[in-house]
C-alpha cells in the first residue's frame, strides 16, 4: 500500500455541479484538479450518458467554471480560453454534446455571477457593478480605494465599497445590457417563471442590513414591485412554486441570531401573506460537513415539480430531503457520507459526494428503487493508499450533553506502542466533522500520528440549541473539547499524553489561541487563520460589525469587558505552548492582524512562536489556495509538530 504524501491532493479529482439535460438523457458536471506546474486549478466539463452510465471529457482548455443547458444538444459555458486583457466581462461559449469545437456564443461586459434564460436571445442575470468606476479610467484609479460603507471588503473579493451584485437583462442579439436594479441595490438569489422574476436584495448607502427585501420584476412591462411582509427576514432562497405562490428559505434570527436554522415559508402573491410552513422544523439547511478535498460548488436548494429539494447536515453526514408546499418533509438520500451538489430529473437524482473513505465521485440515486449507484471512478486510485478509518466515540461532557468525536490510529499501527497525537478543531463554529476523507488527517496518520477530532457544542447538525454558543465562546465549547481530549488519552493507551499537539483554522484557530492561554496540556500548537481579539475583529473584518455583536453578545462601546473576556489575547501572557501561526494577507474574514497580535504577544512574553504569512491567499488557503501554498502550509504545520512531539 502507498503512503499518503503531502502533495497527493494534487492528484485528486474534485467534482461539482452536475446538471441533467432537459430530457434527462444526459448530464454534465465539472471536474477540477490542481496543476502544480502552473500553481493553479484546471476545470473541465464532462458529459455523462445517463442510460449507459458512460462519461467522457467534453472540454479541454481547463478554464471552464460555470455552464447551463441551452437545449438537449448544446451547452453554454464560461471559459478563459480566449486571452484578452482589455475585456473584463464574461465570455460564453457553446459546444454540442455530439462533438465538435466550442464556438464563442456571447460576450457580456460585466463579471456575471448567475444567469438564466428568458427567451431565445434574452437572459436575466446578476453581475458586478462598481459605481465608483462609473465614467473613470481604471488605470487612473488603481492607486486608490474609496470607502464609504460597511462592509468595505469581502474575503475572496477584496474591496467592495460601492460595488453591488446588480440585476440585468441581456439581449444577445442586440448585445444590449440593461440594468434592472439601481446602483445601491445588491441582489442575492433570483428565480424566473414566464415573464416574472422574483429576487432578494439589500439596498444601502452606509451599512449593509442583515435582512432582505423581495421584489417581483415583470420582464414584459419592465416594472418592479416590492413584496410586503418579508422585509424582517434573512431570505436565503426564494422560488416560484406556481404562478401565484412563492416558496422561501428564511430566518427571522429572533431566537438564535444570525446562525439560526432557517425555516420554510410560502408567500401568496394574491394576499401578500408570508406563512411559515415548518414552525417546528429545527434542522440545518445546508451541507456543512468539512473536507479539504472539494473545489467548486452547486445549489443547496432546488425546486423540481411539486417539491423543493434541499441538503441538510445531520450529526456527521449531509443528506438530501424534500418538502412540499404544505410543509411535509421527506428524507430522500440518507446514506452515510455527503451530498455536495446535485440535480433531479423525474425520479432520478445525480450528485457528487463522499462515501466512506473514498474521495468524491458522481453517483445516481433512484427514488423508485431507492438504489444508489456509483457512476465515476476518477479517484479509485485511493484504494491503493494506506488509510486510517476514523473510530467514532460519543461521550458525555456535561449533564445530558453528549458530543461526537473520532480517533484515527496511525497507519501501520502497532499494539503496545505509544504515538504522538494531533487534535484538529473545525472552523465555523457551525460546521461539523464527519467520517469522510480529509487529506491533512490522512497525511498525519501516515506520518505516524494519531489524530483526534470532535464536534463540540457550537457545531452544526444537531439543532439550534446545541449550536447556540453566543456569548459563550471559550467556555462550554472549550470544556467539551478538553473533556473529549482527556477521555481519549485516559482510555486509549496508545495515545502519548506527553506528546499532544493542537491545531485548527478560523473558529478552530480561535480555539487554539484560547487553549494555549488556558492550559499547558498541549506540547505544540498551530493556529490557522485565527481570531485573537474580538474588539479589533469587530471593526476590521468583512463580517465583523455584525458577527461579533451577534456571537459575542456585545460591542466595543457598551460591552468592551465582555469582548475582552472572550479574546484569547487577554490570556496570552499565560501561554507557554510553542505555537505556529499560519495566516494569509488577503484573509478578510479573519484578518492577518489577528495572527500578528497573538504572535507578538507570545514573543513579548518569551514563548516560542513562529508566524508564516502567505501572500495572495484568502481565508480559503487550506481548501482552495494555490497548490504550492497548500503544500507549504501543511509542511510548516507538520514540521512544527515533529519538532515538539517526536
Amino acid at each position: 500500500m502507498k503512503k499518503v504524501k503531502i502533495d497527493d491532493f494534487t492528484n485528486y479529482k474534485f467534482l461539482s455541479n452536475p446538471k441533467y439535460s432537459p430530457d434527462g438523457l444526459k448530464a454534465v458536471f465539472i471536474q477540477h484538479q490542481a496543476d502544480i506546474e502552473e500553481n493553479s486549478y484546471k476545470s473541465y466539463l464532462w458529459l455523462l450518458d445517463t442510460e449507459k452510465n458512460t462519461y467522457k471529457k467534453l472540454t479541454s482548455s481547463g478554464s471552464e467554471s460555470t455552464f447551463f443547458w441551452k437545449d438537449n444538444e448544446n451547452i453554454i459555458f464560461t471559459s478563459g480560453r480566449i486571452k484578452d486583457e482589455k475585456f473584463e466581462g464574461t465570455r460564453y461559449f457553446k459546444i454540442s454534446v455530439n462533438g465538435g469545437e466550442a464556438e464563442e456564443f456571447m460576450k457580456i461586459p460585466i463579471k456575471v455571477s448567475d444567469i438564466k434564460e428568458i427567451s431565445e436571445n434574452k437572459y436575466i442575470l446578476t453581475g458586478n457593478y462598481d459605481r465608483y468606476m462609473e465614467g473613470k479610467n481604471k488605470d487612473d484609479e488603481k492607486d486608490y480605494n474609496v470607502l464609504e460603507e460597511i462592509p468595505f471588503w469581502s474575503n475572496g473579493s477584496g474591496f467592495t465599497s460601492g460595488k453591488r451584485n446588480r440585476l440585468y437583462i441581456f439581449d444577445s442579439e442586440k448585445n444590449e445590457l440593461t440594468p434592472v436594479t439601481d446602483e445601491y441595490t445588491s441582489v442575492g438569489s433570483f428565480d424566473i417563471k414566464g415573464s416574472k422574476v422574483i429576487y432578494t436584495s439589500v439596498t444601502y448607502r452606509d451599512k449593509m442590513p442583515l435582512t432582505d427585501d423581495v421584489y417581483i420584476f415583470n420582464t414584459e412591462n419592465i416594472k418592479c414591485e416590492k413584496l410586503e411582509n418579508i422585509s424582517d427576514f434573512s431570505v436565503a432562497k426564494i422560488v416560484f412554486y406556481d404562478e401565484n405562490t412563492l416558496l422561501a428559505v428564511a430566518s427571522d434570527m429572533q431566537k438564535y441570531g444570525i446562525n439560526e436554522n432557517s425555516k420554510f415559508y410560502k408567500y401568496s402573491l394574491d394576499s401578500q401573506k408570508f406563512t411559515c410552513i415548518t414552525p417546528e422544523l429545527d434542522i440545518s439547511l445546508w451541507n456543512s460537513v468539512g473536507s479539504d478535498c472539494r473545489f467548486g460548488g452547486g445549489e443547496q436548494q432546488k425546486l423540481k415539480k411539486d417539491f423543493l429539494y434541499f441538503t441538510t447536515t445531520q450529526t456527521k453526514d449531509s443528506h438530501l430531503y424534500r418538502i412540499d408546499i404544505e410543509g411535509n418533509t421527506e428524507k430522500i438520500i440518507i446514506n452515510e457520507g455527503t451530498v455536495d451538489s446535485y440535480d433531479i430529473y423525474g425520479e432520478n437524482i445525480i450528485f457528487a459526494g463522499f462515501r466512506g473513505l473514498n474521495l468524491q465521485e458522481i453517483y445516481t440515486f433512484s427514488m423508485d428503487t431507492q438504489k444508489e449507484t456509483k457512476i465515476t471512478s476518477f479517484n479509485s486510485f485511493i484504494e491503493d493508499y494506506s488509510l486510517s478509518k476514523p473510530e467514532r466515540l460519543r461521550i458525555e461532557t456535561d449533564t445530558d450533553v453528549f458530543i461526537d468525536g473520532w480517533i484515527m490510529k496511525p497507519v501501520n499501527f502497532e499494539e503496545n506502542k505509544k504515538y504522538p497525537v494531533i487534535l484538529d478543531i473545525h472552523g465555523g463554529p457551525k460546521t461539523v466533522y464527519g467520517e469522510n476523507f480529509f487529506h491533512e488527517m490522512q497525511y498525519w496518520a501516515n506520518e505516524g500520528y494519531a489524530v483526534i477530532f470532535c464536534n463540540p457544542r457550537g457545531s452544526d447538525g444537531r439543532g439550534n440549541e446545541f449550536a447556540d454558543i453566543r456569548g459563550k465562546y471559550g467556555t462550554i465549547d472549550y470544556d467539551d473539547i478538553m473533556k473529549f481530549t482527556e477521555f481519549c488519552t485516559e482510555n486509549y493507551s496508545f495515545l502519548d499524553k506527553d506528546k499532544i499537539g493542537v491545531t485548527g483554522g478560523s473558529y478552530g484557530g480561535f480555539m487554539t489561541n484560547w487553549i494555549i492561554g488556558h492550559t499547558d496540556f498541549f506540547k505544540a500548537a498551530a493556529s490557522q487563520r485565527s481570531i485573537s481579539n474580538w474588539i479589533s475583529k469587530s471593526m476590521i473584518t468583512d463580517i465583523g460589525y455584525y458577527f461579533v455583536k451577534d456571537q459575542q453578545a456585545g460591542d466595543p462601546w457598551e460591552n468592551v469587558d465582555k469582548l475582552w473576556f472572550h479574546s484569547p489575547l487577554k490570556y496570552a501572557d499565560k501561554a507557554k505552548t510553542p505555537t505556529l501561526f499560519i495566516h494569509s494577507d488577503e484573509d478578510l474574514r479573519c484578518y492577518m492582524a489577528e495572527g500578528f497580535q497573538m504572535f507578538s504577544a507570545l514573543k513579548y512574553h518569551g514563548t516560542e512562536a513562529k508566524l508564516v504569512l502567505f501572500h495572495g491567499e484568502t481565508h480559503e488557503l487550506s481548501r482552495s489556495g494555490k497548490p504550492k501554498h497548500r503544500i507549504r502550509r501543511l509542511k510548516e504545520i507538520t514540521e512544527w509538530m515533529d519538532l515538539y512531539l517526536k
